[in-house]
């Protein structure tokens, strides 16, 4: 079986897409729907950039919704999904390619996550560390022993896991973390402490938005970030996005499990390797490869 993931933030680069906005008939009617969607040009900032103003939150996430969904859109019958996942804002674009969400309502969803996430980071400042070298459960007790507010936030793959909370408290973890032998650790270049409590605010924006949603039933399976396990009830779909925005990304264990249920290949759909690399890293005889556009 064929594995399908989509990329989350970070993934972005400027002058991603425009060979499916120039080569693609459809994919220049989906951009285009796009931009009317959003009520300004995604598309000039996706193309041409400025770097600075890719990395907004705001556009960031609609813009790698719409390189990896539109991508997987122009593929036509090749893609033909067993079982998708999506990392983080990636799960909205697995859900889109598995034909649980339209187009249209996720790219409104992922904007509505987007701007909401960005208010939340702009209430209180908090930020996110890479934590390279150590077992999950010894920076979950590291975690669990720092006063201010830390948590895991990104299981990536054995060995790499990222946190997320207040600055003191991430400063404070990194310190406790680096004397018990962390090879690295790192803060990273974020706006704000993603997959915490500190997103709370953005869930209850985002809650209220999914549930005036249609979800369908999917076409196969999706592995979600909040359980790391296969659904395709689109009620338990729902509840799993809304935990997602404050609990941790489950990756290595999505991963794991699509092993599991028979995934032999695994194919990343959007910008970026990042997904190929953390597959690799769980198991490095898995194959991977990333979705490749093909001109009308």
């Amino acid at each position: 079986m064929k594995a399908y993931v989509f990329p989350g933030q970070g993934a972005q680069f400027p002058g991603m897409g425009e060979d499916i906005y120039n080569n693609s008939t459809l994919g220049k009617e989906l951009f285009d729907t796009a931009n009317q969607i959003l009520g300004f040009e995604i598309t000039k900032t996706m193309f041409e950039g400025p770097e600075e103003d890719l990395k907004l939150t705001r556009v960031t996430q609609p813009a790698i919704f719409l390189h990896s969904t539109i991508l997987a859109k122009t593929l036509g019958n090749k893609f033909q999904p067993e079982m998708v996942s999506g990392h983080s804002l990636g799960e909205f674009s697995a859900l889109v390619a598995n034909k649980a969400l339209s187009f249209e309502d996720g790219l409104t969803l992922v904007s509505k996550r987007a701007m909401a996430m960005q208010k939340a980071c702009e209430s209180e400042p908090s930020t996110m560390a890479a934590i390279i070298g150590m077992e999950d459960e010894a920076v979950n007790e590291v975690c669990k022993s720092i006063p201010e507010i830390v948590v895991p936030a990104n299981y990536n793959c054995p060995g790499q896991i990222v946190i997320s909370g207040s600055i003191e408290g991430i400063d404070k973890a990194m310190d406790e973390l680096t004397k018990l032998g962390a090879r690295r650790a790192i803060k990273l270049a974020v706006g704000g402490a993603f997959h915490s409590p500190l997103m709370k605010p953005a869930q209850d924006e985002l809650t209220k938005a999914i549930y005036e949603t249609e979800f369908s039933k999917p076409i196969c399976p999706v592995y979600q970030n909040y359980t790391a396990e296969p659904t395709i009830d689109p009620e338990e779909i729902k509840q799993n996005l809304i935990h997602q925005l404050t609990a941790p990304v489950k990756w290595t264990q999505i991963v794991v499990h699509m092993i599991r249920d028979g995934a032999s290949s695994f194919t990343e759909v959007g910008p970026g390797k990042v997904l190929q690399g953390l597959v690799k890293k769980v198991d490095r005889k898995m194959l991977t490869e990333s979705a490749v556009f093909q001109e009308d």
